[in-house]
């Protein structure tokens, strides 16, 4: 779940989700309506497709947006059904993590048709959940995974707990009630406070536009998802599990097992919560840029020769520092 928030990584004048990108708004061909997402275009060096959360949507993978595709990535970030410009049906049960994985298994064939390198898949927060599912369902559709700020199977604790109050809220006062609420549990958030008002007026107005039948579709299938490691772990597809250092989602220690039973790299990025994209893009892009670089297959010739993507992403990453 994306909540307004930042670190102190942030300061006051970062626009964060409006943060200005090279990226084009396309759509891909969906079985419940179409998928809207930014765009970065074509590029040599590989394919990246990035699931929102929930409540979240493509906007907050925007300040990752140019420098991915200054290190010679083509980045797609995605807005899932129900989320901000992507329609959803009205049906709760429509929002399962097998249909919403089975949306990502459909754009992530068409960028493996269309583009060439290869293609890797992250997936914030539920869309952790959502992509893992993507993976479980097709395992050759990706060449990598990264779970960002995601557990092992459904979401406990606080946020949890907030969840259970999704459906009365929704069913007495709809999107506009459940909205209205978190504002004003977020009024005395320190870190709520530090968000820019134009940045603000966005994340209100983008939460407006998700569906109501997938807030709670979606809640549902992020409380009641299943512990899958065991699965994940035998597709022998390549994981990252990584989350900032003060996650309030899923707990780091959770997380942290997690990668453990996956045997999969796991890093922990400093001066974030639960959004590091957003509170810490510096240390994100760094973690992200190393660990798709570690997927890539070898070729004994290149300890002799210079590979100028590692210069741009040397370049990208001292961008941000």
């Amino acid at each position: 779940m994306v909540l307004p928030g930042g670190s102190e990584h942030t300061s006051p004048d970062d626009l964060r989700q409006l943060c200005p990108h090279s990226a084009a708004r396309i759509t891909f061909p969906g079985p419940a309506g179409p998928l809207v997402a930014l765009d970065t275009g074509p590029a040599s060096g590989g394919t990246v497709l990035l699931v929102a959360g929930f409540t979240g949507s493509k906007e907050d993978f925007a300040p990752l947006l140019t420098p991915l595709a200054e290190a010679g990535l083509r980045v797609v970030a995605l807005d899932q059904r129900g989320q901000y410009e992507s329609p959803g049906p009205d049906d709760p049960a429509r929002y399962s993590v097998a249909e919403l994985a089975g949306d990502v298994v459909g754009v992530l064939r068409q960028l493996r048709d269309e583009s060439t390198g290869p293609l890797h898949l992250l997936g914030h927060s539920f869309g952790g959940l959502v992509a893992r599912g993507a993976v479980l369902t097709d395992p050759a559709a990706a060449d990598s995974l990264t779970l960002l700020g995601t557990g092992p199977g459904g979401l406990t604790g606080p946020r949890a707990e907030l969840l259970d109050h999704l459906a009365p809220l929704l069913a007495a006062g709809g999107v506009q009630l459940v909205s209205d609420t978190l504002d004003e549990l977020g009024r005395n958030d320190p870190l709520r406070a530090a968000v820019p008002p134009a940045t603000q007026a966005f994340l209100t107005a983008r939460f407006l536009r998700n569906s109501a039948a997938g807030l709670q579709g979606m809640a549902d299938a992020m409380l009641g998802e299943p512990d899958r490691v065991a699965e994940l772990a035998a597709t022998g597809v390549p994981v990252l599990v990584t989350h900032g250092i003060a996650d309030d989602a899923w707990t780091p220690a959770t997380q942290q097992d997690m990668a453990h039973r996956l045997g999969a790299r796991h890093v922990v990025i400093e001066g974030a919560v639960h959004s590091p994209a957003i509170e810490n893009t510096a240390a994100t892009l760094r973690v992200l840029l190393d660990f798709w670089a570690s997927t890539a297959p070898t070729d004994p010739r290149d300890d002799l020769r210079d590979d100028p993507r590692e210069d741009a992403r040397d370049d990208a990453a001292g961008a941000l520092r």
